[in-house]
């Protein structure tokens, strides 16, 4: 594999991930949106700073994104109670109850619908089941 098929393998994955998780009705949201989102749920209790560095966005980017989020009620801030000049950043309870019931769902239809093949689908399954913990975990877990 080379570093463009990574980046197409990437984007491929984002796909399927957004499209699993979707369900009518849902808010829209950019890809940058998106990764503020990931980056707040990942982080439990994130401030801009650590936002910033998850995101490798500049840091009034994610400013003007968490405004925007938190003004449409996706997004909750308040001060840092160590330090009041910090913002903390929460995802809105009714965001977590929903990313929480969808992300609880097998991807196995998902896989089906898109490789049109159950037997593909599941080996594809048990590929990303052996890939995951390899790429996501940390370096010193």
């Amino acid at each position: 594999m080379d570093g463009i098929q990574l980046l197409r393998l990437g984007r491929r994955l984002s796909e399927l991930g957004r499209e699993h998780v979707r369900e009518p009705g849902d808010i829209e949201l950019t890809s940058a949106e998106q990764e503020v989102m990931a980056a707040v749920i990942t982080l439990s209790d994130a401030g801009i700073g650590d936002i910033v560095r998850e995101t490798g966005f500049s840091q009034s980017h994610v400013s003007a994104l968490v405004a925007a989020m938190r003004e449409r009620g996706l997004l909750t801030t308040g001060a840092d109670p160590a330090d009041r000049r910090r913002t903390r950043v929460h995802a809105a309870e009714h965001v977590v109850r929903g990313m929480n019931r969808r992300g609880a769902r097998a991807v196995d239809a998902t896989l089906t619908a898109t490789l049109g093949d159950p037997a593909r689908a599941s080996r594809a399954a048990a590929l990303l089941d052996e890939l995951a913990p390899l790429l996501l975990s940390q370096p010193d877990d």
